[in-house]
């Protein structure tokens, strides 16, 4: 059984986060240590550890993941000059939080993914 994570307290609105989004499917809000000028969180509702823990009947919400990016990136004006979206998968992706999400980082030039 999947661990209880503050994403699911932030889905239910039991503790504070500045929700940018939310729908039966997917929730969005800010990140708490931003790395970017914009960086948002986009969570399916229901708990998903990792990549490696999605099934089939996943597909509407991970699918809804990119709609909603698409549409916060455009809200926030990053969406012509780019963003990047990012999802990490068990410790040694970087994933720190296990309830599967993507970040939606931009606002500036982010250089080359990972380390050269």
């Amino acid at each position: 059984m999947a661990q209880e994570t503050i994403f699911s307290k932030i889905i239910r609105r039991e503790i504070p986060a500045e929700v940018l989004y939310q729908d039966e499917l997917v929730t969005a809000f800010r990140d708490i240590h931003p790395r970017a000028p914009t960086h948002i969180l986009i969570v399916p509702n229901v708990l998903i550890p990792t990549a490696n823990d999605v099934e089939a009947e996943h597909e509407a919400a991970l699918g809804r993941l990119f709609t909603v990016a698409r549409k916060l990136a455009a809200e926030a004006g990053i969406a012509q000059n780019g963003y990047r979206l990012i999802v990490n998968c068990n410790e040694h992706g970087g994933q720190e939080v296990f309830h599967l999400h993507m970040h939606l980082v931009g606002g500036k030039a982010l250089g080359p993914m990972l380390a050269r």
